[in-house]
């Protein structure tokens, strides 16, 4: 066993994230994550380095968090979104009127006392501090740049003046009180009936116009934002306008003029899009989508011809892949004819060539090799950007010409090293691709992490963690994560398997589990956990089951369906589906899938592992967020309580405050801690 990491390494990490090209492609923006220990917080940076690899990256901000960066068209200005102290120089204006405002006795505004989310920008030209552009009394949450960079299109909440009423009660305390169906989203609270607007705002003067037709809705707007695009002539923005919006899981595309006349939806309700993107010469539109009553169907890359016009079309130009689009929806134009898109691919997330013709799309960028990720890109000029991460490497950024793409063994330059030392200092783990046959005759693949030493050849056993990931609408890919290297350095063969249900290997599997959760992903897990003891790596009693969100689900159908496992942690999961009905934010998956609960109680109740609690004999640890509106706390409490009452080992731990994620640091290593002391304590060999 190496047993170079320690917990409290987790505080040294950088993670890296959020690339942007400058459009001439020399410069490269990125936002960098990292903790303070003191004050148990994580802070983002924004940062640039030249893609030619020439300095090392220049940290921007220093005096908060940063995020969304996006260049102006000329490349001479950077903005970003941050909740930052006003700005000194609207301050010293606003003095002359702070008097008169006290003794008015003025009441407008919502009683928000954080400084709000606000576009700020660098001249990087002139340099000195950003320069504060919004100053939006809900904040803004998204903004991109016009075409000529004098003016931002940002979409921000804007109450009227009873519901701003409304929201200072709220944030004194008042009720809750609300009418719509999509009553709460995770991360956000609860919801309420402020519709969200673009407004375009001059940079230099700040002088704002809301674009009245030009407005948010939808059930899952709160949670995606209206992600505005602007090309050279309309904006393009996602909403729901439907007349029962939160009923409904469509967000369609729609574009407008700068004005805000000429309001146009372009989609027709049938899908759930995202990410839009203008062709350089402004006459297509491109957007990935997925299909609003079922998830397991691939999101595609879409284009769309003749925005604006009464004739406009799209279609989709990736379907034939049957590979979903990856989730941040990135999609980015080469020409007027080729697009870049990432997807999800047999366990890999990878870069793929579109055709606005719609010719069959061609995967690219082969030296990116089996074993790695990329975790986000961007193309500009003859540049492309990528963050990639490897089982035994964090996050970095490359820069590689456009022209080499297709070029085998192109092996990108690499423009930050921001864990050098990290690396340097700990034995990181090995890492394999395993495949197996599950009980059906069905091959699943998994990723093996596995402890440094470790010789595959000659093995000895070795106790396992099975960690499985959420969705299930998702995939497992080769990266970094300090919790699997943390664990294959204390000895642990980790495993995450693509059970059933998960993307990446087409509609089909994907779609095998829709309605029926459980047995099938209770099957893929324990034959991969069969095929690792076949091959001598595992000791079939040290074995151990982990999950978060939809990976806990399926942590209570394990332990509802064998006694396999010394001992599981489920995670932030859901056990009961009809009383989580109505209680998150998910009421159109549940809907989607099986059904209203009142009219197929049966589908609901099959699918609940609560229905057996019963059979657990495993020794169970239960985790949730306080505050967790995807899969709330209230269902850990039961899994504890009915396992707890049968006399079976059980603990149940809340972090209080926390969403769907555990945010802050200190959280996420006390979870890890006591997951691992979980697993210690009834360990066989150890007991």
């Amino acid at each position: 066993m190496a047993d170079t990491f320690d917990l409290g390494d987790f505080y040294d990490l950088t993670l890296v994230e959020d690339v942007a090209l400058s459009p001439s492609g020399d410069r490269l923006a990125f936002v960098a994550d990292e903790f303070d220990r003191s004050e148990d917080d994580r802070r983002s940076s924004l940062f640039v380095v030249p893609t030619d690899g020439s300095r090392e990256p220049y940290r921007l901000t220093r005096a908060s968090d940063a995020g969304s960066p996006k260049w102006s068209p000329g490349g001479s200005k950077l903005a970003f979104v941050a909740a930052r102290e006003e700005d000194a120089a609207l301050a010293v204006r606003d003095d002359a009127d702070e008097e008169s405002t006290e003794e008015d006795g003025d009441e407008s505004g919502t009683g928000a006392e954080e400084p709000q989310s606000q576009v700020w920008l660098f001249d990087l030209e002139r340099g000195g501090d950003a320069r504060q552009v919004t100053t939006r009394e809900e904040g803004v949450r998204e903004f991109d740049w016009g075409p000529e960079g004098d003016r931002v299109v940002v979409a921000s909440r804007d109450p009227t003046d009873e519901q701003a009423e409304y929201l200072r009660e709220r944030r004194d305390g008042g009720p809750v009180e609300l009418e719509r169906l999509q009553h709460k989203a995770d991360g956000r609270g609860y919801l309420d009936d402020v519709t969200t607007y673009l407004f375009v705002v001059d940079v230099d003067t700040r002088e704002e116009r809301r674009l009245d037709d030009a407005r948010g809705g939808g059930a899952y707007e709160p949670m995606t934002g209206m992600q505005p695009a602007w090309g050279d002539d309309r904006i393009a923005f996602v909403a729901n306008h439907g007349e029962r919006p939160d009923d409904e899981s469509a967000m369609d595309v729609f574009t407008v003029a700068p004005d805000g006349g000429d309001c146009r939806r372009l989609t027709d309700g049938d899908v759930v899009a995202r990410g839009p993107r203008w062709s350089p010469d402004g006459d297509r539109l491109a957007f990935a989508a997925g299909t609003p009553t079922n998830w397991h169907v691939p999101d595609e890359v879409y284009v769309a011809e003749r925005v604006g016009a009464d004739d406009a079309t799209y279609r989709s130009v990736s379907a034939s892949l049957d590979r979903t689009i990856a989730r941040d929806g990135t999609v980015r134009w080469t020409d007027e004819e080729t697009l870049v898109a990432l997807v999800g691919d047999e366990g890999s997330t990878r870069l793929v060539r579109c055709f606005a013709d719609g010719s069959d799309p061609e995967r690219t960028f082969s030296a990116q090799g089996e074993y790695r990720t990329v975790r986000g890109f961007d193309l500009a000029g003859d540049a492309v950007a990528l963050a990639l991460t490897e089982p035994d490497a964090p996050t970095d950024c490359y820069a590689l010409d456009a022209a080499d793409l297709d070029a085998d063994g192109a092996e990108p330059r690499r423009l930050t090293a921001s864990n050098e030392t990290f690396v340097e200092s700990h034995a990181m783990p090995a890492c394999e691709r395993v495949t197996y046959e599950n009980d059906d005759g069905e091959a699943v693949e998994a990723i093996a992490y596995l402890p440094p030493e470790f010789d595959r050849d000659d093995p000895d056993e070795r106790p396992l963690v099975v960690s499985i990931h959420g969705g299930p609408v998702s995939y497992d890919a080769p990266e970094f994560r300090f919790e699997y290297a943390y664990f294959a350095d204390r000895g642990y063969v980790v495993l995450r398997p693509n059970y059933r249900g998960s993307s990446s290997y087409g509609r089909a599997f994907s779609e095998s589990i829709r309605g029926d959760w459980g047995r099938r992903e209770v099957d893929d897990v324990c034959s991969g956990v069969d095929h690792l003891v076949d091959r001598g790596w595992v000791d079939p009693e040290r074995t151990f089951a982990t999950g978060f969100s939809y990976g806990g689900i399926t942590t209570g159908y394990l332990v509802t369906s064998t006694d396999r496992f010394a001992a599981a942690a489920a995670e932030h999961g859901i056990y009961d589906l009809r009383s989580s009905y109505g209680t998150d934010d998910a009421h159109k998956w549940w809907e989607n899938d099986f059904g209203l609960p009142w009219e197929h109680p049966e589908a609901y109740d099959e699918s609940s592992s609560i229905t057996d609690v019963g059979d657990v004999d495993t020794p169970l640890l239960v985790t949730a967020g306080g505050e967790d509106w995807r899969c709330p706390p209230s269902q850990s409490e039961q899994l504890y309580v009915s396992v707890k009452k049968r006399g079976v080992p059980a603990k149940l731990v809340v972090y209080p405050d926390e969403h769907h994620a555990i945010g802050d640091p200190d959280r996420a290593v006390h979870r890890l801690e006591t997951i691992a002391d979980w697993f210690e304590s009834h360990d066989p060999e150890t007991v």
